[in-house]
């Protein structure tokens, strides 16, 4: 953990504690939590150091003070949410998470995992490591997105560990690595510039080395999405293949039609048209936020930084309100209280000003046709955009597996942990050992 992120999560006493996992006392003490492979890491060097959160209740009871303190806006001057959250329905919101809403009982959700931290390229790793009981298990490295976190993938760990709990077999369990992405959550905040979706891959390559996975495979949407491809292009060593839920299939032609603005090219399927009408409302009405942080992170970062509520606003707004569309309340401030005890909203708006132009659904800026590796995909129906079989199969050459799930959005492993879990272990079956 970076000094400064330790100082107002770790309270004194932690902070002992912390110091001692370093040299190896604490750790010990972990040993039922840490494979072998990571137990020998650990003593070797590139030290694995256990990590557990304790927020002082100092900070939560200035995170209420400065929400009870909120300076609001006039209301909007139209009757739907399309000026953004509407007063009401927000303030309503925002009251109960300064009232109401228990932090705590994610802390205890997450402390009750096995968390660590390591150092790569110069940054602090945090990352949630499960082992499945069943023998054979896969290793698989889940990677979050903009405005998620781990927060995403918690209901997915217990699918995905011990399926035969969850309607599969034991031939289906995962081994599972969850990072958090460097500048989001509990992981270091970048002090230089360059920690981009092919950097950040190479760090996940390293730890699953480091972790000793010599065969295993990788999932990502949103900016998951693009690190797992980059992983992949890469030919991370042992990496197996991937599976998306927000692939990169937009097909160069298309692309130039969207820039311009103008309507889908007359030669499209029907798929492909309500594909490309969905991109087009996208980007000429919900994508601000990404053009705002892709250009002036450091701007919006003040006010994400110093207001509760502003930081709030930002992340219920994505994507035309998606968050407090398609998650329950409690989700939805877990994640955002989260991004603000770890005061992560400007260093987390910086992965778009590193990829400023490159989108993650176009192919070309993925450089999808690069990717030799197996490719897995779930499209579901209320993501940013349904992608066509048709383009799936042209941008990624070695497409193993493509399947529309019937529902299901942005964070699918979040409001569809169930449906979401049955796809990742069909996606992966067939890159098994037999």
């Amino acid at each position: 953990m970076t000094t400064e992120l330790a100082t107002p999560l770790i309270n004194p006493g932690r902070r002992r504690l912390m110091g001692m996992a370093v040299s190896g006392i604490a750790l010990a003490g972990a040993a039922s939590l840490l494979p072998a492979p990571l137990l020998a890491a650990a003593t070797v060097g590139n030290a694995i150091r256990p990590f557990r959160i304790d927020v002082p209740d100092e900070q939560l009871a200035d995170l209420r003070r400065r929400i009870q303190a909120t300076r609001w806006p006039d209301q909007e001057t139209v009757a739907d949410g399309s000026q953004g959250p509407q007063l009401a329905k927000f303030q309503d919101t925002i009251r109960y998470w300064g009232s109401d809403y228990d932090w705590r009982k994610v802390e205890a959700r997450l402390n009750a995992l096995p968390m660590f931290l390591t150092e790569i390229d110069g940054i602090d790793i945090h990352f949630v490591h499960v082992r499945s009981k069943h023998e054979n298990a896969l290793p698989l490295i889940v990677t979050h997105g903009w405005p998620g976190s781990i927060i995403e993938q918690l209901k997915i760990i217990d699918p995905l560990t011990n399926p035969t709990a969850h309607g599969g077999s034991a031939a289906d369990a995962f081994h599972l690595v969850i990072p958090s992405v460097p500048g989001f959550g509990f992981s270091g905040r970048p002090k230089e510039k360059g920690w981009n979706p092919d950097r950040i891959a190479r760090a996940w390559a390293e730890l699953m080395q480091r972790l000793g996975y010599t065969r295993y495979v990788a999932q990502g949407g949103d900016w998951g999405a693009p690190i797992s491809s980059a992983m992949a292009r890469q030919s991370a060593p042992g990496l197996l293949g991937i599976h998306l839920n927000l692939p990169a299939t937009v097909p160069p032609e298309v692309a130039m039609a969207l820039a311009a603005g103008g309507p889908a090219p007359t030669n499209l399927s029907d798929k492909e048209k309500a594909a490309y009408a969905a991109i087009d409302t996208f980007y000429k009405k919900y994508r601000a936020y990404g053009v705002i942080m892709g250009t002036r992170p450091q701007a919006i970062g003040y006010a994400l930084a110093d207001s509760p509520v502003g930081l709030a606003a930002w992340i219920f707004d994505y994507n035309n309100g998606e968050p407090a569309r398609r998650l329950n309340r409690d989700d939805v401030l877990d994640d955002i209280t989260l991004y603000w005890l770890t005061s992560t909203a400007t260093s987390a708006a910086r992965i778009y000003w590193e990829t400023a132009g490159q989108s993650v659904i176009l192919s070309a800026a993925q450089k999808t046709s690069e990717i030799s590796l197996p490719v897995a995909i779930t499209v579901f129906p209320d993501e940013v955009y349904r992608a066509p079989e048709s383009w799936a199969r042209r941008a990624y050459p070695n497409l193993a597996y493509y399947n529309e799930a019937d529902k299901g959005g942005h964070f699918a492993a979040w409001e569809q942990p169930e449906l979401f879990s049955q796809e990742i272990r069909a996606a992966f079956r067939a890159l098994r050992q037999p």
